[in-house]
């Protein structure tokens, strides 16, 4: 059952982030798709996570499906590697190194915020663990 949560997670992520990634493509310069893909991803998993850690019993195939699963492939490390060695390919150093950072720091960002939200609204409900 494991499997299949996964496998049905991540069947409608990467749905949504081609959907997603497709919708926001703009030009050969800066990857505003996979990176606004990846950011939001970062949020709601943080979010997502954060969440489910609050709860008894565990949910462990919603955890599967939505986390493993669904941001497993909405997301996407690859994606983001490549546009980065194809920016440096076509002379845009600056702006990959730039894709880097921003990607690393908001990434890092945008999934703490998403816990800090959750941890938030657990406390002033008292659900906090």
């Amino acid at each position: 059952m494991n499997i299949i949560a996964i496998m049905l997670g991540g069947f409608l992520g990467a749905i949504c982030r081609y959907m997603l990634g497709e919708w926001l493509h703009i030009g050969e310069g800066f990857p505003i798709g996979t990176f606004l893909v990846n950011m939001s991803g970062c949020f709601l998993l943080g979010m997502f996570l954060t969440y489910e850690a609050t709860k008894v019993p565990r949910r462990d195939l919603l955890v599967l499906f939505v986390g493993t699963g669904f941001f497993g492939s909405f997301t996407t490390f690859s994606t983001f590697s490549t546009e980065v060695v194809l920016l440096c390919e076509r002379g845009m150093v600056g702006l990959a190194i730039v894709y880097i950072l921003l990607s690393v720091i908001l990434g890092v960002l945008a999934a703490g915020g998403g816990w800090k939200l959750i941890r938030t609204y657990a406390a002033q409900k008292g659900e906090a663990k």
